[in-house]
């Protein structure tokens, strides 16, 4: 390394964001700008350890020392061309990863982690300000037809790495633009869309074609699909929500994250003038401690909701690691996110009994206890607290508790998809009983993270590639984790 010793001399640094009260006018990312001398001095920080476990908490397996110290040697070109061997997005990545290989990173055992997720980041952003990113198209097409059905991560990551493959890609999204939960989920403060439509217009000149406001079952037929097209990757996510069966759920103000965060998007996108739901001036309950509910809370303050607590039916976890909880695993700790900085309650060990309403079928209020948790013979079990129950005033929830599989069954069966018992596609290394049909992504392997869904269509792609060709140039992982894999799915 360029700077031995950087990790004893250079404290982690991130950048710093604006004004909580400012930002909340606005959809804009929070943080300012970070410097290269800044960013010379995270790179610094990186030790080359001799077993960089940060490889193995990135699902895919980006090289991070070696990117780290061609940061710090200023070698712009050779960082992006390392991190681009393993990551076909890292602008997406680096906005929105909760960045798995910073927990893993070995000067975590005593010191802040490098700031990896930072540094890829400006990687990426440094690499399109030189011109180094543009369109590289495939010197030599194989005359092989590929459809890809969904274009959130996963299937944007199989479509570019089929193009490059040399295959002519289709890709389908049944929304009027392209990017899936990307442009339709994450806010604008987290991800702006110009990230998005930056890359989509590289890909677009590489030869990808993006094929908008088309939905297998409404005017495309799957039989079409598979007529027309040599193989066919679905990528359509874990769609569908869970329910919170509890008295009252279908009360008037009782929404579902996602119709909530949806539209607010496409009205910043000047795709509709208005978000059906509007927490103006309300009492706003947040349902579910993780990601989509702290993007609720975010996005009800800049409609400027009255208040806004989030419920968590966990306990609250450490501010630090606990000797259960030791380095590389990921570490249980509590997060606070952007949103909880621009105002809200957090509420842990809640469980939620009842919504209650008016006569107008309006929701009013929820009902809720407090519970303690328990160790029942190494499963974690939970009392009720007499006396605390009570009613919080409430004028709209939101629902933001995961979700439980693709919700597609019909799509699935359309193109001949058998499913599990749990209503998710059967898969092998993921192909499915469709021997012309292929599985990535969230609809796969259930909800999870951006990068996963990343990692899912690269090896996606991979066994397509195999399929169509007899065997692959594509990059993709060893052995070992086909292993797991097959463990995984036969669980």
């Amino acid at each position: 390394m360029g700077a031995k010793d950087g990790f004893l001399h250079y404290n982690r640094e991130t950048p710093t964001s604006r004004d909580p009260q400012v930002r909340l006018g606005d959809y804009q990312e929070i943080y300012t700008p970070f410097s290269e001398k800044q960013l010379h001095n995270q790179a610094a920080r990186c030790m080359d350890c001799g077993v960089p476990f940060c490889h193995n908490g990135c699902p895919l397996g980006n090289v991070i020392p070696e990117f780290n110290e061609a940061v710090y040697q200023e070698n712009w070109l050779q960082a992006i061309r390392i991190l681009k061997s393993t990551n076909n997005f890292p602008e997406f990545t680096g906005r929105i990863c909760p960045a798995p290989c910073e927990a893993s990173c070995v000067l975590g055992i005593s010191k802040d982690p490098v700031a990896i997720e930072l540094i890829e980041k400006n990687i990426v952003e440094k690499a399109y300000e030189l011109g180094l990113i543009a369109p590289s198209p495939p010197k030599e097409r194989t005359g092989k037809r590929v459809a890809v059905i969904g274009s959130g991560p996963a299937g944007l990551a199989a479509a570019d790495q089929l193009n490059q493959a040399g295959h002519a890609v289709s890709l389908f999204e049944k929304n009027a633009k392209i990017g899936g939960l990307l442009r339709y989920g994450i806010p604008d403060f987290k991800l702006e869309k110009w990230v998005i439509d930056r890359r989509i217009a590289v890909m677009e000149e590489e030869g990808v074609q993006f094929i908008t406001q088309t939905e297998i079952g409404t005017n495309l037929e799957a039989e079409e699909v598979l007529k027309n097209f040599d193989a066919v990757v679905l990528s359509v996510g874990a769609q569908k929500p869970r329910e919170l069966a509890i008295p009252g759920s279908n009360l008037k103000g009782v929404h579902f994250a996602m119709d909530f965060l949806a539209p607010q998007n496409q009205v910043i996108g000047g795709e509709v003038a208005k978000n059906p739901i509007s927490a103006t001036g309300k009492n706003v309950l947040v349902i579910g401690g993780g990601d989509t509910g702290s993007d609720c809370i975010g996005t009800s303050r800049r409609h400027g909701a009255a208040q806004v607590t989030q419920l968590e039916l966990l306990p609250k976890p450490p501010v630090k690691r606990t000797s259960a909880n030791p380095w590389p695993e990921w570490p249980m700790t509590l997060r606070t996110s952007s949103s909880h900085e621009e105002g809200a309650d957090r509420l842990f060990s809640v469980l939620t009994k009842e919504f209650v309403g008016n006569e107008k079928g309006e929701v009013t209020g929820l009902v809720v206890v407090d519970i303690v948790w328990k160790d029942a013979g190494g499963r974690m079990t939970y009392e009720v607290v007499e006396g605390t129950e009570r009613t919080l005033p409430c004028d709209l929830a939101f629902l933001a508790i995961g979700y439980v599989g693709p919700g597609q069954s019909d799509l699935l069966g359309s193109f001949g998809v058998d499913l599990l018992e749990n209503q998710f596609p059967k898969s092998k290394q993921y192909a499915s009983s469709n021997p012309k049909v292929f599985l990535a992504g969230d609809m796969r392997r259930g909800q999870s993270l951006v990068v996963w869904a990343i990692s899912e269509g690269r090896e996606a792609a991979v066994q397509v590639d195999s399929y169509l060709m007899g065997s692959s140039s594509l990059p993709q992982k060893d052995a070992s984790y086909f292993e797991v894999e097959e463990q995984r799915e036969q669980v």
